[in-house]
């Protein structure tokens, strides 16, 4: 087993790496936390192999852990922030994960980590994607003021995030709703949505274009935010022909 710590100064950072360790069976969490000088600690006494290390901390930020620790675990940083990707594998991190990280590239990750700390151990079994449904017929329901609305996700063209609702919008309606856009986005198969903004999610196969880091679809001009142009431009790549 690789034991391995998590830290981060958002708690929601925090429950989503722990549920990711939590499905691989090579992992074990040792402890995750929101204080880097308590994480630190348990570093320097040598029992911890792997740090899920966040970047922007107010107490010790990311980098000064690292130079602070000098190698006593091998790290895997996890930030919003790309611009310190450079300095990041200067100091040997074995991989850096943009927010919001994906299970498929916390999977990779995790592996190639597995293969630096445990080069001897035989390859493990690879997880199976569970196959999703039908996209033509899936459909969610949403609330909205009067009634639970059945809405086909074939039909989305995009979701735009408000302050305490978002809007969906389809062809011939634009639906309200009074919902998170976290909530919505985990609700989406991420094989047809991806979130591109932190107040966009947009259905990939609804894209009409794409111009710089803006987005066409019908007569909407979506921006690419920062944290998400990496991933989207990834899977943009993987089509291009």
């Amino acid at each position: 087993m690789i034991r391995c710590i998590v830290i981060d100064d958002e708690p929601l950072a925090l429950h989503i790496l722990e549920d990711y360790i939590s499905k691989m069976p090579f992992l074990q969490l040792v402890k995750a936390t929101t204080n880097p000088i308590e994480a630190l600690q348990l570093v320097q006494e040598g029992n911890i192999d792997l740090v899920f290390l966040d970047v922007q901390m107010p107490e010790l930020t990311g980098i000064q852990f690292l130079r602070i620790a000098n190698g006593k675990a091998k790290v895997i940083l996890t930030t919003a922030y790309p611009q310190y990707a450079l300095e990041g594998y200067e100091l040997d991190v074995i991989d850096y994960l943009l927010k919001p990280i994906a299970f498929d590239r916390f999977f990779k990750s995790v592996q190639k980590a597995q293969s630096i700390i445990q080069p001897s151990a035989k390859p493990e079994v690879k997880v199976e994607a569970v196959p999703q449904s039908d996209f033509l017929s899936d459909f969610i329901f949403v609330k909205t003021e009067h009634k639970i609305q059945k809405v086909y996700l074939n039909d989305i063209l995009f979701i735009e995030g408000l302050k305490d609702y978002i809007s969906i919008f389809t062809p011939a309606e634009r639906i309200i709703t009074l919902q998170n856009m976290k909530k919505m986005e985990d609700a989406l198969p991420e094989k047809h949505f991806i979130r591109v903004h932190k107040s966009y999610i947009v259905s990939i196969n609804k894209i009409d274009s794409i111009e710089r880091s803006r987005i066409f679809i019908n007569d909407k001009i979506i921006p690419v935010g920062d944290t998400y142009r990496e991933e989207f431009f990834k899977i943009v790549d993987g089509k291009n022909i």
